[in-house]
């Protein structure tokens, strides 16, 4: 969490107009001026002057750049300064911004712990995984997005029964894995208050485990830079799941942000 470009270090996501003939702007944190490409192209394109110090793919910019973006096969690497970083990223919509890393933030400055409640088995399920031919489209909710869904493809059903009462969840994709976004009556309480992530792999016999031990807060805790997806309803449990981290805590032991 405190690496160089670790969720400690995001300072800022700030996304630029689809239109490139919109003024060039400014970026906070950063020097420079930018703007977007044609409709097509990955990246922005950067301004900047020697005296801004802005390196772009090992070159120092003199005049214009152009910073390909991470839906580029080589995406751009930016610098600049020994501690300040960035690179580019990528909308479904084909819009691009800056994201901008700080080694030496003053959260990774304040940054204290993890706080996590003690291990209890209770909390390890045993459940079902059902594939669906072709995956199903479920959309999420993002933290910043007002309200719209983004569908994500989830491969399968989660199934199993607890205390009485029947679950099925919703699980994306996310590289091998499957990714659990779950919310329970512990968030803004005892755990933080956008819910928790969990990431699961389904085993060879159908089964899948849920190990809630292991239940890890989503990078929006750490700096509200990120925008992550939030629980759909039917991952939001009326109990309280007392397993997993909680919250982000400074050097003092209160809550980080």
């Amino acid at each position: 969490m405190t690496a160089p470009k670790g969720n400690l270090a995001l300072v800022n996501t700030q996304w630029l107009s689809g239109d490139p003939e919109e003024p060039a702007q400014t970026i906070w944190g950063v020097p420079g001026l930018w703007s977007p490409l044609p409709k097509g192209q990955s990246g922005l394109k950067v301004t900047a002057t020697p005296a801004d110090n802005i390196v772009v793919d090992g070159q120092l910019v003199d005049g214009e750049a152009i910073v390909r973006g991470k839906d580029d096969p080589n995406p751009s690497e930016i610098t600049f300064s020994e501690t300040v970083s960035g690179f580019v990223i990528a909308s479904e919509e084909g819009e691009y911004a800056l994201r901008v890393w700080d080694a030496n933030s003053e959260a990774i400055q304040e940054f204290g712990s993890i706080d996590a409640f003690d291990f209890d088995p209770e909390w390890i399920i045993q459940a079902k995984f059902t594939p669906i031919e072709g995956g199903k489209a479920v959309g999420f909710e993002h933290l910043k997005d007002e309200g719209k869904t983004r569908d994500m493809v989830v491969p399968g059903e989660i199934t199993f029964s607890k205390d009485g009462v029947d679950y099925n969840l919703a699980a994306f994709k996310a590289g091998r894995a499957l990714q659990l976004v779950f919310a329970d009556a512990t968030n803004g309480d005892s755990t933080y208050s956008v819910g928790r992530f969990l990431f699961v792999a389904p085993n060879a016999d159908g089964t899948v485990t849920l190990d809630f031990n292991l239940a890890v807060l989503p990078p929006c805790a750490f700096s509200y830079n990120f925008n992550c997806p939030l629980p759909p309803a039917q991952n939001r449990f009326a109990v309280a799941i007392e397993a997993g981290e909680k919250n982000v805590l400074n050097k003092s032991g209160e809550l980080l942000h």
